[in-house]
């Protein structure tokens, strides 16, 4: 039976390495022995964390932020459980569903999916951002204005991936939208406000912009 290659999607492209995970385990169990053997051998400044807690300094919305966790802590751990940022919902903990969407230097990565000490030295966004000082994204009623939420488990991550999706392609098309948030996942389906909600946050920035434009003019 011939395998069919997954499309990319936002945040998350298309493998086209074969890679698996038994292959990583493989090839994970090979190098911790050419390391334990000394075929590898490791940099003398190499710093030692673990298997204990380590201090971290992590750029959360703009904001450095200290944080102890263990070396296998994901950020979405550290978000929820050491940092109280609970926007970005953990449902399928398996890079799947899309629910933990955040951005790190500007680009939509699921946040179950990557340790917290990976992420030091870069800029993570969240949703609590889109909602801070006097007036919220536009992509936040936006959402609201098209019932684009039931339970609101996903809501966090759909917010997040549309913000991005917007940095980049500011005056999409419907279709667009539909292959763009294509990364995240609605149990409830509600896909179709959702899309008629970031085509409402799409022309309100463009006004904005526009506005802004004029009073500098």
């Amino acid at each position: 039976m011939s395998s069919k290659k997954k499309p990319a999607i936002e945040g998350k492209p298309a493998s086209t390495s074969g890679f698996s995970r038994r292959g990583f385990i493989g090839t994970a169990g090979a190098t911790a022995g050419a390391v334990g053997s000394g075929l590898l051998e490791q940099p003398a400044h190499a710093a030692v964390m673990g298997p204990g807690e380590a201090s971290i300094t992590l750029t959360i919305n703009g904001k450095a932020t200290n944080v102890k966790v263990e070396p296998r802590t994901t950020l979405l751990d550290a978000l929820r459980e050491r940092l109280e940022m609970t926007g970005a919902k953990r449902v399928c903990d398996r890079g799947t569903c899309g629910a933990c969407t955040v951005s790190i230097n500007g680009k939509a990565v699921y946040a179950c999916t990557v340790l917290a000490v990976d992420a030091v030295g870069k800029k993570i966004q969240t949703i609590e951002s889109l909602s801070a000082g006097s007036k919220p994204h536009p992509i936040v009623p936006a959402f609201a204005n098209n019932d684009a939420l039931q339970c609101g488990y996903c809501t966090p991550g759909f917010v997040m991936a549309s913000k991005l999706f917007l940095d980049k392609n500011p005056n999409p098309s419907y279709e667009q939208v539909k292959a763009g948030l294509g990364g995240n996942l609605c149990r409830c389906g509600t896909y179709v406000g959702i899309r008629k909600a970031v085509l409402e946050a799409s022309k309100e920035l463009r006004a904005s912009g526009a506005r802004q434009g004029g009073n500098h003019a």
